[in-house]
């Protein structure tokens, strides 16, 4: 059977690419009939951030990441957080050593500094010299008799090379002399990332190890370590990376922000999913919104691509955008009511939001695209001024047969077609342009040059609300 894992850290929120690396395990599972296992990954002490873990599972319950086994899901193989393993990673630590593969070392902070001082003025490469690997097992029972603190190290092969065939990047080789005999257990008995990863993935039966590239040279460490226990290595696969527009790899000031940043922001996980899904995956034009179950259906690691994607934040906004027009006005009504920012009644907004679905590219922007609905507006005279160019007694003089034309309108009649009918009348009175007049209109009842269709957005406004805005223009010009 498939069975993939995702395996954070809580030391912070991962950004959008950590949630890619995510997705793809999950489609790659699902698409296979397999399992996705979520593996808390918490043996840096020093940088574990409270918080994070929260944030993390968050995360995936947002864009719809359901995982089978872990945190809350406890399956055959728990605990599946790895700060509860500790005994399992000193065992077999401890049993490496027992069988030669690995070696106890007792150098102080001071003598590795010391060591890599002189391999840098010698222009040597920065790793273990292997001192401690000389220490007759007399000695090395006497500092154990005397608790000196030490850590176990992998004792790697010091010539060959250890290679294989990546899912993703296809075959991939280092020489071994250039790989360190990497700490495997630390002085304070938490395991490494390389132990610990190695170790879980084998007892949990993790068939595929799908990563990001990052891990690319810390895969051969991982080999190694299966060949000195004996076991079978995973199939293993590293994604590519997600650059930003300048080429460079993706940070903070390229979009770089978390899933929970995006929904604060008003997106909705359905265009991150697909967003995400395309960077590095391919489907006929990549534009097309994918339902989950769909893009399970179609995901296969043969249209994960090599080279490396571009994050383009105007793609999911097209994303975004294009969802929201997709909604019915009830469905966007629910959607829309956690981001405003004042009180708009619900009949009300049911009729704006109408007006306004095709130009929100986040949901956030309902407050911007709403906010002269209900709030009062600003009178910009010099942007009233510039719509006609007309001096401003003519600009007076017009405003005042608009409020005529519009007050004689009763209230059951204040209905977008009878407002449109009256605005073309005026055209004829004031022998004004087409866009002179409405867009004048315009500016004096929204205070915005870019609105919702005129007429629709007066007949919302209300017959009072516009003739008092159209007053107060008037005494301001």
């Amino acid at each position: 059977m498939v069975r993939v894992r995702f395996a954070p850290s809580p030391t912070g929120i991962p950004h959008i690419g950590n949630t890619r690396t995510a997705l793809y395990n999950y489609l790659f599972a699902k698409h296979n009939k397999g399992k996705f296992i979520i593996r808390i990954e918490d043996t840096d002490r020093q940088r574990l951030v409270p918080e994070s873990l929260d944030k993390i599972l968050q995360i995936l319950e947002f864009v719809g990441i359901k995982w089978d086994e872990g945190p809350g899901k406890n399956g055959p193989y728990a605990p599946y957080v790895q700060s509860k393993r500790l005994k399992i990673y000193q065992d077999h630590a401890h049993d490496l050593v027992k069988k030669d593969h690995a070696y106890y070392c007792f150098c102080t902070p001071a003598q590795l500094q010391t060591m890599r001082k002189n391999q840098q003025k010698q222009n040597l490469p920065s790793k273990y010299n292997r001192n401690c690997l000389k220490l007759s097992q007399s000695d090395i029972k006497e500092k154990l008799n005397k608790k000196t603190p030490f850590v176990i190290r992998l004792k790697t092969p010091q010539s060959g090379i250890t290679q294989w065939q990546d899912l993703i990047q296809g075959k991939i080789s280092f020489d071994n002399k250039n790989i360190d005999d990497q700490i495997l257990l630390k002085s304070d008995g938490y395991p490494t990332y390389h132990l610990a990863v190695v170790i879980d993935d084998y007892l949990m039966k993790i068939s595929h190890i799908l990563r990001g590239p990052e891990w690319i040279s810390s895969t051969p460490k991982h080999i190694l370590l299966y060949q000195s226990f004996g076991w079978d290595i995973p199939k293993i696969g590293h994604f590519s990376l997600i650059l930003g527009p300048d080429k460079k790899k993706l940070s903070k000031r390229h979009g770089a922000k978390s899933a929970l940043d995006y929904q604060d922001e008003g997106y909705l996980p359905e265009a991150l999913i697909a967003f995400m899904a395309y960077l590095g995956w391919s489907y006929q034009d990549n534009s097309q919104i994918l339902s989950m179950d769909k893009m399970i259906k179609l995901f296969q690691l043969k249209n994960v691509q090599k080279s490396n994607p571009i994050f383009d934040q105007q793609k999911l906004d097209y994303f975004n955008a294009k969802y929201i027009r997709s909604l019915s006005i009830s469905q966007l009504l629910q959607l829309i009511k956690p981001y405003l920012k004042f009180k708009i009644g619900e009949d009300k907004l049911k009729k704006i939001l109408p007006l306004i679905q095709e130009r929100l590219i986040k949901l956030t922007d309902v407050n911007y695209l709403t906010e002269y609905f209900v709030k009062d507006i600003t009178t910009d005279v010099q942007l009233i001024k510039q719509q006609s160019k007309k001096p401003p007694s003519e600009i007076k003089s017009v405003l005042n047969q608009i409020h005529s034309a519009y007050s004689a309108i009763s209230d059951s009649h204040w209905q977008a077609d009878r407002l449109d009918q009256i605005g073309h009348q005026l055209l004829k009175k004031t022998n004004w342009k087409p866009r002179e007049l409405f867009m004048t209109i315009r500016v004096v009842v929204t205070g915005r040059s870019a609105t919702p269709p005129l007429f629709d957005t007066m007949a919302v406004l209300g017959k009072s609300l516009v003739l008092k805005r159209i007053k107060h223009a008037q005494k301001n010009i």
